[in-house]
Protein backbone atom coordinates (compact mmCIF):
# COMPACT_ATOMS: atom_id res chain seq x y z
CA UNK A 1 0.00 0.00 0.00
CA UNK A 2 1.51 3.14 -0.93
CA UNK A 3 1.96 6.16 1.30
CA UNK A 4 -0.83 8.66 1.10
CA UNK A 5 0.13 11.79 -0.75
CA UNK A 6 -0.84 14.75 -2.08
CA UNK A 7 -0.02 13.69 -5.23
CA UNK A 8 -1.35 10.11 -5.01
CA UNK A 9 -4.07 11.28 -3.48
CA UNK A 10 -4.78 13.01 -7.35
CA UNK A 11 -3.46 10.34 -8.95
CA UNK A 12 -5.64 7.78 -7.70
CA UNK A 13 -9.05 10.56 -7.99
CA UNK A 14 -8.11 10.30 -11.79
CA UNK A 15 -8.23 6.81 -11.98
CA UNK A 16 -11.49 6.16 -10.35
CA UNK A 17 -12.84 9.33 -12.21
CA UNK A 18 -14.85 7.34 -14.91
CA UNK A 19 -16.12 5.30 -12.15
CA UNK A 20 -17.87 8.03 -10.35
CA UNK A 21 -18.78 9.41 -13.27
CA UNK A 22 -20.35 6.20 -14.10
CA UNK A 23 -22.18 6.49 -10.27
CA UNK A 24 -23.12 10.10 -11.17
CA UNK A 25 -25.03 8.71 -14.46
CA UNK A 26 -26.62 6.29 -12.64
CA UNK A 27 -28.39 8.40 -10.16
CA UNK A 28 -29.03 10.61 -12.60
CA UNK A 29 -31.09 8.15 -14.37
CA UNK A 30 -32.66 6.67 -11.04
CA UNK A 31 -33.89 10.11 -9.26
CA UNK A 32 -36.19 9.99 -6.39
CA UNK A 33 -37.94 12.78 -4.70
CA UNK A 34 -37.59 13.79 -0.84
CA UNK A 35 -37.91 11.20 1.64
CA UNK A 36 -38.78 8.18 -0.97
CA UNK A 37 -35.14 7.75 -1.62
CA UNK A 38 -35.12 3.67 -1.48
CA UNK A 39 -33.49 2.31 -4.28
CA UNK A 40 -30.89 5.69 -4.14
CA UNK A 41 -29.77 4.37 -0.54
CA UNK A 42 -29.66 1.06 -1.65
CA UNK A 43 -27.29 1.45 -4.02
CA UNK A 44 -25.28 3.52 -2.03
CA UNK A 45 -25.13 0.64 0.76
CA UNK A 46 -24.10 -1.80 -2.09
CA UNK A 47 -20.90 0.66 -2.86
CA UNK A 48 -20.17 0.93 1.18
CA UNK A 49 -20.54 -2.82 1.29
CA UNK A 50 -18.41 -3.05 -1.69
CA UNK A 51 -15.82 -0.99 -0.24
CA UNK A 52 -16.13 -2.71 3.29
CA UNK A 53 -17.05 0.21 5.44
CA UNK A 54 -19.81 -0.39 7.49
CA UNK A 55 -23.03 1.70 7.85
CA UNK A 56 -26.30 2.27 9.70
CA UNK A 57 -29.36 3.25 8.41
CA UNK A 58 -30.51 6.45 9.28
CA UNK A 59 -34.06 7.16 8.77
CA UNK A 60 -35.84 4.99 6.13
CA UNK A 61 -33.71 5.95 3.56
CA UNK A 62 -30.51 7.64 4.85
CA UNK A 63 -27.49 6.36 5.92
CA UNK A 64 -23.87 6.86 8.09
CA UNK A 65 -20.46 5.06 7.18
CA UNK A 66 -17.62 5.07 9.30
CA UNK A 67 -13.90 4.81 8.22
CA UNK A 68 -12.04 4.31 11.46
CA UNK A 69 -7.78 5.29 10.73
CA UNK A 70 -5.30 2.77 11.77
CA UNK A 71 -2.98 5.16 13.81
CA UNK A 72 -5.39 5.33 16.37
CA UNK A 73 -7.40 7.24 18.31
CA UNK A 74 -8.16 11.22 16.95
CA UNK A 75 -11.05 13.62 16.22
CA UNK A 76 -13.34 12.89 14.47
CA UNK A 77 -14.92 14.63 10.52
CA UNK A 78 -18.47 14.06 9.45
CA UNK A 79 -18.53 14.32 5.37
CA UNK A 80 -21.85 14.78 3.64
CA UNK A 81 -23.59 14.21 0.76
CA UNK A 82 -27.67 14.66 -0.19
CA UNK A 83 -29.36 12.46 -2.33
CA UNK A 84 -32.53 13.50 -3.23
CA UNK A 85 -33.93 14.30 -6.26
CA UNK A 86 -36.74 16.74 -7.60
CA UNK A 87 -40.16 16.63 -9.02
CA UNK A 88 -39.29 17.89 -12.62
CA UNK A 89 -39.28 16.35 -15.74
CA UNK A 90 -35.93 16.09 -16.95
CA UNK A 91 -35.95 18.10 -20.48
CA UNK A 92 -32.43 17.32 -22.08
CA UNK A 93 -31.53 15.42 -24.54
CA UNK A 94 -28.66 12.95 -23.11
CA UNK A 95 -27.83 9.32 -22.98
CA UNK A 96 -28.16 9.70 -19.06
CA UNK A 97 -31.34 11.69 -18.95
CA UNK A 98 -33.84 10.57 -16.29
CA UNK A 99 -35.92 7.38 -16.55
CA UNK A 100 -38.40 8.42 -14.67
CA UNK A 101 -41.04 11.09 -16.13
CA UNK A 102 -41.44 13.91 -13.93
CA UNK A 103 -38.35 13.45 -11.24
CA UNK A 104 -35.14 15.08 -12.27
CA UNK A 105 -31.77 15.39 -10.14
CA UNK A 106 -31.74 19.42 -11.45
CA UNK A 107 -29.75 20.43 -8.11
CA UNK A 108 -26.32 18.33 -8.22
CA UNK A 109 -27.23 15.50 -5.49
CA UNK A 110 -26.51 13.40 -8.32
CA UNK A 111 -22.75 14.30 -8.20
CA UNK A 112 -22.92 15.09 -4.51
CA UNK A 113 -23.14 11.33 -3.79
CA UNK A 114 -20.83 9.97 -6.49
CA UNK A 115 -18.21 12.61 -5.47
CA UNK A 116 -18.18 11.28 -2.01
CA UNK A 117 -18.92 7.81 -2.56
CA UNK A 118 -15.43 8.15 -4.76
CA UNK A 119 -13.52 10.10 -1.77
CA UNK A 120 -14.62 7.08 0.71
CA UNK A 121 -12.95 4.54 -1.63
CA UNK A 122 -9.49 6.59 -1.66
CA UNK A 123 -9.67 7.16 2.33
CA UNK A 124 -10.75 3.46 2.78
CA UNK A 125 -7.67 2.60 0.48
CA UNK A 126 -5.77 4.38 2.94
CA UNK A 127 -7.09 3.88 6.33
CA UNK A 128 -3.71 2.94 7.57
CA UNK A 129 -2.71 6.71 6.70
CA UNK A 130 -4.44 8.77 9.50
CA UNK A 131 -6.11 8.74 13.03
CA UNK A 132 -9.32 9.19 14.20
CA UNK A 133 -12.87 8.61 12.51
CA UNK A 134 -14.25 9.39 9.32
CA UNK A 135 -18.37 9.73 9.34
CA UNK A 136 -19.79 9.62 5.33
CA UNK A 137 -23.22 10.79 5.73
CA UNK A 138 -25.84 10.38 2.85
CA UNK A 139 -28.76 12.55 3.83
CA UNK A 140 -32.22 12.58 2.44
CA UNK A 141 -34.56 15.07 2.08
CA UNK A 142 -32.44 18.08 1.58
CA UNK A 143 -34.87 19.47 -0.73
CA UNK A 144 -37.38 19.65 2.16
CA UNK A 145 -35.36 20.56 4.98
CA UNK A 146 -36.14 17.19 6.62
CA UNK A 147 -32.91 15.00 6.19
CA UNK A 148 -30.36 16.36 7.85
CA UNK A 149 -32.01 16.76 11.35
CA UNK A 150 -32.78 13.17 11.26
CA UNK A 151 -29.19 12.75 11.77
CA UNK A 152 -28.73 15.46 14.40
CA UNK A 153 -31.71 14.46 16.67
CA UNK A 154 -30.43 10.43 16.02
CA UNK A 155 -27.46 11.70 18.16
CA UNK A 156 -25.29 10.85 14.76
CA UNK A 157 -23.34 14.42 14.92
CA UNK A 158 -22.66 13.90 18.69
CA UNK A 159 -19.05 14.32 19.58
CA UNK A 160 -18.41 14.75 15.73
CA UNK A 161 -15.35 17.22 15.84
CA UNK A 162 -15.91 19.11 12.56
CA UNK A 163 -18.27 18.75 9.24
CA UNK A 164 -17.76 19.23 5.91
CA UNK A 165 -20.19 19.30 2.87
CA UNK A 166 -20.12 20.23 -0.73
CA UNK A 167 -22.60 21.65 -3.12
CA UNK A 168 -22.35 21.66 -7.15
CA UNK A 169 -22.64 25.05 -8.56
CA UNK A 170 -23.16 25.73 -12.40
CA UNK A 171 -23.52 29.52 -11.48
CA UNK A 172 -19.50 28.89 -10.33
CA UNK A 173 -17.00 28.06 -13.72
CA UNK A 174 -15.39 24.47 -13.49
CA UNK A 175 -11.76 24.67 -12.08
CA UNK A 176 -13.04 27.23 -9.49
CA UNK A 177 -14.21 26.79 -5.76
CA UNK A 178 -16.68 28.76 -3.74
CA UNK A 179 -15.92 29.28 -0.04
CA UNK A 180 -16.74 32.12 2.09
CA UNK A 181 -16.58 32.76 5.84
CA UNK A 182 -19.69 32.81 7.99
CA UNK A 183 -23.16 33.65 6.48
CA UNK A 184 -23.53 31.69 3.25
CA UNK A 185 -27.08 30.68 2.96
CA UNK A 186 -30.49 31.94 4.58
CA UNK A 187 -32.48 30.00 6.64
CA UNK A 188 -36.33 28.90 5.47
CA UNK A 189 -39.22 28.67 7.93
CA UNK A 190 -42.52 28.25 5.64
CA UNK A 191 -45.58 29.45 7.59
CA UNK A 192 -49.65 29.09 7.57
CA UNK A 193 -51.64 31.82 8.71
CA UNK A 194 -55.76 30.85 8.68
CA UNK A 195 -58.03 33.36 9.30
CA UNK A 196 -61.25 32.61 10.40
CA UNK A 197 -64.50 34.83 10.40
CA UNK A 198 -67.96 35.01 9.53
CA UNK A 199 -70.26 34.39 6.43
CA UNK A 200 -72.89 37.17 5.56
CA UNK A 201 -74.57 38.34 2.04
CA UNK A 202 -72.17 41.13 0.95
CA UNK A 203 -74.91 43.76 0.53
CA UNK A 204 -74.82 43.18 4.45
CA UNK A 205 -70.98 42.81 5.81
CA UNK A 206 -71.64 44.40 8.94
CA UNK A 207 -73.01 41.12 9.88
CA UNK A 208 -70.23 38.92 8.65
CA UNK A 209 -66.46 39.01 9.72
CA UNK A 210 -64.74 39.17 6.89
CA UNK A 211 -62.05 36.68 6.23
CA UNK A 212 -60.73 37.72 2.90
CA UNK A 213 -60.43 41.42 4.10
CA UNK A 214 -58.31 40.42 6.95
CA UNK A 215 -55.80 38.43 5.24
CA UNK A 216 -55.12 40.75 2.59
CA UNK A 217 -54.31 43.38 5.32
CA UNK A 218 -52.27 41.33 7.30
CA UNK A 219 -50.30 40.43 3.68
CA UNK A 220 -49.96 44.13 3.42
CA UNK A 221 -48.98 44.28 6.92
CA UNK A 222 -46.52 42.10 7.13
CA UNK A 223 -44.36 44.02 4.54
CA UNK A 224 -43.59 46.60 7.52
CA UNK A 225 -41.56 43.90 9.11
CA UNK A 226 -38.76 44.09 7.30
CA UNK A 227 -39.14 47.67 6.21
CA UNK A 228 -39.19 48.88 9.96
CA UNK A 229 -38.78 46.21 12.60
CA UNK A 230 -35.22 45.07 11.49
CA UNK A 231 -31.85 46.47 10.93
CA UNK A 232 -31.58 47.98 7.14
CA UNK A 233 -27.97 46.64 7.57
CA UNK A 234 -29.49 43.26 8.29
CA UNK A 235 -30.98 41.02 5.90
CA UNK A 236 -34.23 39.33 5.61
CA UNK A 237 -37.19 38.64 3.44
CA UNK A 238 -40.95 37.94 4.60
CA UNK A 239 -42.61 36.87 1.33
CA UNK A 240 -46.16 35.41 1.46
CA UNK A 241 -46.71 33.28 -2.30
CA UNK A 242 -50.45 31.90 -1.51
CA UNK A 243 -53.69 33.65 -0.93
CA UNK A 244 -56.69 31.69 -0.82
CA UNK A 245 -60.32 32.64 0.39
CA UNK A 246 -64.21 33.16 -0.51
CA UNK A 247 -66.22 30.44 -2.14
CA UNK A 248 -68.58 33.21 -3.87
CA UNK A 249 -68.62 36.85 -5.37
CA UNK A 250 -71.39 37.54 -3.04
CA UNK A 251 -70.54 35.87 0.06
CA UNK A 252 -68.39 37.71 2.89
CA UNK A 253 -65.26 35.31 3.00
CA UNK A 254 -65.85 33.07 6.82
CA UNK A 255 -62.22 31.72 5.79
CA UNK A 256 -59.19 32.49 3.99
CA UNK A 257 -55.46 31.06 4.45
CA UNK A 258 -52.07 32.45 3.47
CA UNK A 259 -48.85 30.66 2.92
CA UNK A 260 -45.25 32.49 2.77
CA UNK A 261 -41.59 32.10 4.01
CA UNK A 262 -38.90 33.96 6.04
CA UNK A 263 -35.27 33.99 5.25
CA UNK A 264 -32.53 35.07 7.54
CA UNK A 265 -29.06 35.28 7.73
CA UNK A 266 -28.15 34.96 11.88
CA UNK A 267 -30.19 32.95 14.57
CA UNK A 268 -31.48 36.21 15.78
CA UNK A 269 -32.97 38.11 13.35
CA UNK A 270 -34.75 34.57 12.53
CA UNK A 271 -36.38 34.34 15.86
CA UNK A 272 -37.39 38.06 15.86
CA UNK A 273 -38.70 38.24 12.49
CA UNK A 274 -41.19 34.92 13.27
CA UNK A 275 -42.28 36.22 16.01
CA UNK A 276 -43.26 39.64 14.69
CA UNK A 277 -45.04 37.51 11.57
CA UNK A 278 -46.90 35.52 14.32
CA UNK A 279 -47.53 39.11 16.11
CA UNK A 280 -48.67 41.02 13.17
CA UNK A 281 -50.85 38.33 11.94
CA UNK A 282 -53.29 38.34 15.14
CA UNK A 283 -53.03 42.24 15.76
CA UNK A 284 -54.28 42.98 12.76
CA UNK A 285 -57.07 39.81 12.73
CA UNK A 286 -58.27 41.46 15.93
CA UNK A 287 -58.52 44.68 14.22
CA UNK A 288 -61.13 43.08 11.22
CA UNK A 289 -62.73 41.22 14.35
CA UNK A 290 -61.32 37.94 12.83
CA UNK A 291 -59.24 35.32 14.74
CA UNK A 292 -56.10 33.29 13.22
CA UNK A 293 -54.12 30.14 13.94
CA UNK A 294 -50.22 30.17 13.12
CA UNK A 295 -48.29 27.36 12.22
CA UNK A 296 -44.51 27.16 11.03
CA UNK A 297 -42.54 24.91 9.42
CA UNK A 298 -38.65 24.97 9.73
CA UNK A 299 -37.25 23.73 7.05
CA UNK A 300 -33.19 25.22 7.23
CA UNK A 301 -31.70 27.31 10.30
CA UNK A 302 -28.89 30.04 8.53
CA UNK A 303 -25.73 28.33 6.98
CA UNK A 304 -23.08 29.89 8.75
CA UNK A 305 -19.67 28.82 8.08
CA UNK A 306 -17.27 28.34 10.59
CA UNK A 307 -14.25 30.80 9.74
CA UNK A 308 -11.25 28.90 10.97
CA UNK A 309 -13.13 25.49 8.65
CA UNK A 310 -13.33 27.96 6.13
CA UNK A 311 -9.62 29.39 6.19
CA UNK A 312 -8.43 25.56 6.15
CA UNK A 313 -10.99 24.80 3.34
CA UNK A 314 -9.60 28.04 1.20
CA UNK A 315 -5.80 26.68 1.72
CA UNK A 316 -6.86 22.89 0.90
CA UNK A 317 -8.84 23.96 -2.43
CA UNK A 318 -5.98 26.45 -3.51
CA UNK A 319 -3.97 23.52 -3.33
CA UNK A 320 -6.30 21.49 -5.93
CA UNK A 321 -7.24 24.38 -7.95
CA UNK A 322 -4.54 26.91 -7.23
CA UNK A 323 -5.00 30.18 -4.48
CA UNK A 324 -6.62 32.15 -7.71
CA UNK A 325 -9.53 30.10 -8.18
CA UNK A 326 -11.07 30.49 -5.23
CA UNK A 327 -13.79 32.26 -4.62
CA UNK A 328 -14.09 34.00 -0.75
CA UNK A 329 -16.23 36.82 -1.74
CA UNK A 330 -19.14 35.29 -3.03
CA UNK A 331 -22.88 37.00 -2.44
CA UNK A 332 -24.75 35.81 0.16
CA UNK A 333 -27.89 33.55 -0.85
CA UNK A 334 -31.51 33.45 0.53
CA UNK A 335 -31.55 30.00 -0.61
CA UNK A 336 -31.63 27.73 1.71
CA UNK A 337 -29.51 24.04 2.55
CA UNK A 338 -30.15 22.24 5.53
CA UNK A 339 -26.61 21.54 5.90
CA UNK A 340 -27.69 24.07 8.06
CA UNK A 341 -28.83 22.13 10.40
CA UNK A 342 -25.49 19.90 10.72
CA UNK A 343 -23.16 23.66 11.22
CA UNK A 344 -25.78 24.52 13.88
CA UNK A 345 -24.83 21.33 16.08
CA UNK A 346 -20.81 21.17 14.76
CA UNK A 347 -18.08 23.82 13.85
CA UNK A 348 -17.55 23.06 9.96
CA UNK A 349 -17.54 24.68 6.56
CA UNK A 350 -20.28 24.09 3.16
CA UNK A 351 -18.19 24.72 -0.03
CA UNK A 352 -18.95 25.32 -3.80
CA UNK A 353 -17.51 22.83 -6.82
CA UNK A 354 -17.70 24.75 -10.33
CA UNK A 355 -19.41 22.49 -12.75
CA UNK A 356 -20.06 25.41 -15.42
CA UNK A 357 -17.93 24.94 -18.18
CA UNK A 358 -17.82 27.77 -20.12
CA UNK A 359 -17.65 26.38 -23.62
CA UNK A 360 -20.38 24.09 -23.08
CA UNK A 361 -23.56 26.12 -22.35
CA UNK A 362 -25.76 22.54 -21.58
CA UNK A 363 -24.08 23.40 -18.04
CA UNK A 364 -25.18 26.83 -17.96
CA UNK A 365 -28.56 26.44 -17.16
CA UNK A 366 -29.44 27.26 -12.95
CA UNK A 367 -30.31 24.53 -10.46
CA UNK A 368 -33.82 23.47 -10.10
CA UNK A 369 -34.13 24.20 -14.20
CA UNK A 370 -35.84 20.92 -16.34
CA UNK A 371 -32.63 21.29 -18.25
CA UNK A 372 -29.91 21.73 -15.58
CA UNK A 373 -27.06 19.76 -16.12
CA UNK A 374 -22.92 19.45 -14.68
CA UNK A 375 -19.77 19.56 -15.83
CA UNK A 376 -18.89 16.02 -15.21
CA UNK A 377 -14.74 17.34 -14.73
CA UNK A 378 -16.22 19.31 -11.64
CA UNK A 379 -16.76 15.47 -9.89
CA UNK A 380 -12.87 14.66 -9.67
CA UNK A 381 -12.22 18.12 -7.86
CA UNK A 382 -15.26 17.63 -5.43
CA UNK A 383 -14.02 14.23 -4.50
CA UNK A 384 -10.25 15.50 -4.47
CA UNK A 385 -11.73 18.41 -1.76
CA UNK A 386 -13.59 15.75 0.82
CA UNK A 387 -10.44 13.74 0.60
CA UNK A 388 -7.81 16.33 1.50
CA UNK A 389 -10.12 18.36 3.56
CA UNK A 390 -10.73 15.50 6.02
CA UNK A 391 -7.02 14.32 6.01
CA UNK A 392 -5.89 17.59 6.98
CA UNK A 393 -8.12 18.02 9.57
CA UNK A 394 -7.60 14.52 11.06
CA UNK A 395 -3.81 14.73 10.94
CA UNK A 396 -3.29 18.00 11.77
CA UNK A 397 -1.06 18.20 15.01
Amino acid sequence: MTTLTKSTIKEEIQQGADEVIALRRYFHQHPEPSLKEYETIKRIKQELTKLDIPFESVGETGAIGTIIGGKGPGKTILLRADIDALELPDAKDKPYKSLKPGLHHACGHDGHTAALLGAAKVLKNHAADFSGTIKLAFQQAEEIGAGARQFVQGGFVDNVDQVFGIHLSSAVPTGKIEITSGASNASCDIFKINVHGESSHVGKPHLGKDALLSAAAITVELQSIVAREVDPLDQAVVAVGVLNAGTRYNIVANEASLEGTVRTFSHETRRFVLEAVERVARDVAKAHRTTVDFENYDAAAPLINDPIAAKRARKVAAQIVGEEQIITDAPKSMGADDFADFLAVAQGVYAFVGTRNLEDPDTWYGHHHENFDIDEKGLAIATELHVNYALDFLNEI
